[in-house]
């Protein structure tokens, strides 16, 4: 009987996080937030070629004169994506990596 309802509650569990990936695909890299919340403000030039920030951090980003704020919540450890993915369809972020480190107040 145990096994059965361990087996529904991880059912259950994995349903709803599909749905709400499903929903916003994008969780899997953090979330929009506001520019007040901002720990670090990052300007992308023509030159950037990459960011390096960590799991935790609120990010502003300058591309161009236009901005967006993210907070980086990855779910492993260290992820390696393009900023295009997290930027508004509006901000032209080019061909700028971004490389999340695991939060350093959690590095052991």
């Amino acid at each position: 009987m145990f096994k059965a309802l361990h087996i529904t509650i991880i059912a259950a569990a994995l349903t709803a996080g599909a749905a709400h990936a499903a929903v916003n695909p994008l969780t899997q890299f953090g979330m929009p937030t506001q520019a007040n919340n901002a720990d670090r403000h990052i300007v992308i030039e023509a030159g950037t070629k990459w960011v390096n920030v960590n799991n935790g951090d609120t990010v502003t980003f300058d591309v161009n004169g236009q901005s967006f704020t993210w907070h980086f919540e990855t779910l492993h450890s260290e992820e390696v994506f393009d900023l295009a993915k997290i930027a508004p369809q509006a901000v032209n972020a080019g061909m700028v990596t971004v490389y999340v480190a695991s939060n350093p107040l959690y590095r052991g």
